[in-house]
């Protein structure tokens, strides 16, 4: 069996945002065991699992990227969206745009402390659009 579902997240500011709940109330019913796949169609944002528990995570994520990956650099030659677009473009492929999680008693097996993360690197992205596949 493969499901495929599409869901669009709302606009969120830039940040790293627990969409955990999202994905899984936009699900079909889960399959006893198999895979969910999920793909963020967007080339400046990103999915990534982390911890669920403490939102200082998700501030030292938001601090650390902007240092690692500053705006407004002189090199930068991609820059007709804005400051922000190209720095974007650059987390996300560092980031990664899609995530595979175990389903197992139809749940997504995640780990106690693990989160499904939409990190956001536009000041403003607008909605953002996942493709969930489902195989099991």
């Amino acid at each position: 069996m493969v499901e495929q579902v599409v869901i669009t997240l709302a606009e969120r500011p830039r940040g790293f945002h627990l969409i955990t709940r999202d994905i899984v109330k936009n699900l079909p019913p889960l399959p006893e065991k198999g895979l969910l796949h999920l793909l963020l169609q967007h080339t400046s944002a990103a999915l990534a699992l982390n911890e669920n528990a403490d939102p200082s995570v998700r501030h030292d994520f938001e601090q650390f990227m902007n240092r690692l990956v500053a705006e407004k650099q002189p090199f930068f030659t991609h820059t007709l969206e804005g400051a922000d677009d190209m720095p974007a473009h650059i987390k996300s492929t560092l980031m990664g745009q899609s995530l595979c999680i175990p389903i197992t008693h139809r749940q997504l097996n995640l780990g106690t402390w693990q989160g499904i993360y939409l990190c956001e690197f536009r000041h403003h992205g607008g909605p953002r659009t996942i493709v969930a596949t489902i195989v099991g």
